[in-house]
């Protein structure tokens, strides 16, 4: 997740506009029926391993990857690997796309805060709807970290190596409902974006030049740092923070809540869910740049600890089964919003 220090000099011009006006959890609204639940969801949740999690963790978060940053060697190691997990599960690249690179180059990398970055590239996989395939959800992670410092590997296991695996099990779930007949009614675009760290770099990019339509993107769920507790919950990791769900959608409010309650996934807390909150996290990852076009996000996060940024945030202390059980509902979220009637219906304002 980008820092503090970072997205102050990104968005210090919103910043009394933002702490005007105090966000507070959203009101109670009444569930729908569970018959509103599509069919099929616990079939596919059931195909996000825990050992699958924890095999491509450890790869990605290794020393080997020397901490991911940026348009570095071990960012691209990490690219080449999530590529080669796709090939394997048959999942391919969007229509229009030449390959699996969004390619990125230095000169928009480096335009806001020249940092000497070289050329990078998102990643994208894409699984198309069976009735809506002109309709996009996409499902968003950022793979780049913070590389180095000395001879000090900063690994990034939780921040984002979780919701970097997290994603590629959540397309290998949709990947395997579409080959037996199950698939999404709307297409799923997974992002794995570049240059979170440096500045929302990768979504910026991909909300400026996207591949399909913004007027047709759906949502975006965005996963940043799921793998561990934080210490308002040293009792449980049993919960996620949602934030920004109620902004734009209340739609997607409500379908978070409905998809956790029939589930009995977590306890979702709100705390975060406040844009004058000084943590200021809904500013902080790449769901922002899709929420500033308008586009109804949620993003999953289970807060942050004392590995944050530091090159102690190794997967040996990642909580697995926490990652598990969040990844599940993460595809539970995207499943429903994929395979509902309509599309999520934006009637709110607070996104910006």
């Amino acid at each position: 997740m980008i820092n503090k220090k970072t997205i102050a000099l990104l968005l210090f011009p919103l910043l009394f506009i933002s702490c005007s006006t105090k966000k507070v959890a959203p009101t109670k609204v009444e569930s729908s029926s569970s018959s509103s639940i599509s069919p099929f969801t616990n079939d596919y949740i059931k195909n996000i391993s825990i050992d699958d999690l924890r095999t491509n963790l450890t790869v990605i978060a290794s020393d080997e990857m020397q901490g991911r940053d940026t348009g570095s060697e071990g960012q691209k190691k990490v690219g080449r690997y999530i590529i080669d997990f796709y090939k394997k599960h048959g999942i391919g690249f969007p229509k229009g796309a030449t390959d699996y690179y969004q390619h990125i180059p230095a000169a928009f990398l480096n335009a806001k805060r020249n940092e000497g970055l070289p050329d990078s590239e998102n990643i994208w996989a894409f699984i198309e709807g069976s009735e809506k395939p002109g309709e996009i959800v996409v499902v968003s992670a950022h793979y780049d970290h913070v590389g180095m410092k000395g001879d000090e590997i900063y690994n990034g296991a939780d921040d984002d190596g979780s919701g970097t695996v997290a994603i590629m099990e959540i397309a290998a779930a949709f990947q395997k409902a579409k080959n037996e007949g199950h698939g999404p009614k709307r297409s799923i675009l997974i992002m794995h974006m570049t240059g979170e760290e440096h500045g929302l770099h990768g979504s910026r990019y991909y909300t400026q030049n996207p591949l399909f339509p913004l007027a047709n993107t759906v949502a975006d769920v965005n996963i940043d740092m799921i793998g561990r507790r934080d210490p308002f919950h040293e009792n449980s990791n049993k919960y996620i923070y949602l934030i920004g769900s109620d902004y734009l959608s209340s739609d997607l409010y409500k379908l978070c809540e409905d998809v956790n309650k029939k589930n009995k996934f977590l306890t979702i807390d709100y705390k975060y869910n406040d844009k004058s909150d000084p943590n200021r996290y809904y500013y902080r990852s790449d769901h922002y740049n899709f929420a500033k076009k308008g586009i109804p996000v949620v993003f999953l996060y289970s807060g942050e600890h004392e590995d944050y940024h530091k090159p102690t945030d190794e997967v040996s202390k990642i909580e697995f089964d926490a990652l598990t059980t969040r990844t599940k509902y993460a595809f539970a979220i995207a499943w429903e919003i994929a395979n509902r009637p309509d599309k999520l219906v934006v009637d709110k304002t607070d996104g910006k």
